[in-house]
């Protein structure tokens, strides 16, 4: 006998590991989003310029902290931007002072805001050995920027040629391997988090669960899903699923959300960045489901996450509902930029109750 479907599931409070809000007028329009459905998030420092000092990150949360809605619990949790100067003092102290939860590392020049990233990894050794005696996580953005590289392949590149060295250099280093989008990927975190369990792990999008490289140009350019790393083949997605839905382990939710105004994503040379916050745990759900799997999703979403981060679990708790077809809502900054949520056209088949 076929088991009934699922038609509501509950879940403690998830946490988005993976976020990009912006500044300004764009900051304020996109928080809430994120606010109404996660209770903490990480979140990203590439501003222009980027957050690389304690005050400017606490600066930063301020603001934050001003555009959540009144009456919503939200803890934006703040990051060190990683250049080749970086200093380990101040970002040891941030970390211990509870400023910084983890640093995030960029090569020079792979993704938006990011001119300022490293050059080169030898240069920040001294900030890896000191994180790793702290014991705060390096959060890393992993694509070789060697021109010479296939876009497709940067990931994959990336992982053999200072992945690799890395976690033998760095054996008690704490790494979250960010918007994994490979086999390669998953295979890498699996078979380093069997030798070493709870020093690394990996965020997985809610895009890169439901886009292959062929939608970017399904009925013509579609920059809205332009992104980077970028869509890969149709294997990769699944090997994403498939890592997304295996239950308690090194895999959880990191949305990488990043909104750019309309004009900047469909320009001659758009920006990369999918808007998923006002849509993504009802995406995320709707996965969870076709992959009849809804009975995993709060390990992903709640509960792996917490455990690498040295957390509690959230006590709250967030209810999503089956519905026919959940619309998307559009989005406006006070200065008129509009942004184009993540399955704006299509919607979704959950809402949050």
């Amino acid at each position: 006998m076929t088991p009934p479907a699922f038609t509501q599931v509950t879940i403690p409070r998830p946490d988005d590991w993976h976020v990009h809000f912006r500044d300004g007028a764009m900051l304020e329009a996109v928080v809430p989003f994120t606010a109404r459905q996660f209770g903490r998030a990480i979140v990203m420092p590439n501003l222009t310029p980027p957050i690389t000092t304690v005050e400017e990150a606490l600066s930063y949360k301020a603001r934050i902290q001003a555009a959540v809605p009144d009456g919503v619990s939200f803890d934006p949790l703040m990051t060190c931007y990683l250049t080749d100067t970086a200093n380990a003092d101040e970002i040891s102290t941030g970390f211990k002072d509870g400023v910084f939860t983890a640093a995030k590392m960029y090569p020079a020049n792979a993704t938006t805001n990011s001119a300022a990233g490293v050059t080169d990894i030898a240069n920040v050794h001294g900030v890896f050995e000191r994180m790793q005696r702290d014991g705060m996580p390096l959060l890393i953005h992993g694509e070789s920027t060697d021109q010479a590289v296939d876009v497709f392949d940067r990931e994959a590149v990336f992982i053999d040629q200072v992945l690799s060295n890395l976690v033998q250099d760095f054996p008690d280093l704490k790494i979250v391997f960010e918007h994994v989008t490979t086999q390669e990927a998953v295979q890498f975190v699996r078979d380093r988090h069997a030798v070493r369990p709870g020093f690394i792990a990996a965020t997985i999008t809610v895009h890169h669960l439901m886009i292959n490289r062929s939608d970017l140009f399904r009925g013509g350019m579609r920059p809205h899903l332009y992104c980077l790393p970028i869509a890969k083949r149709e294997k990769h997605r699944l090997a994403l699923c498939e890592a997304a839905i295996s239950g308690p382990g090194p895999f959880f939710l990191g949305t990488d959300t990043a909104p750019h105004a309309r004009p900047a994503k469909e320009s001659a040379c758009g920006c990369a960045g999918v808007f998923s916050a006002p849509v993504a745990m009802e995406a995320y759900t709707q996965v969870f489901d076709e992959e009849g799997a809804l009975d995993q999703l709060a390990a992903f979403a709640s509960e792996n996450g917490p455990a690498f981060y040295d957390m509690d679990v959230n006590a709250e708790t967030l209810t999503l509902e089956k519905t026919a077809v959940s619309t998307v809502p559009s989005v406006t900054s006070s200065e008129g930029d509009e942004v184009q949520p993540f399955l704006a056209d299509e919607g979704t088949s959950w809402r949050c109750v």
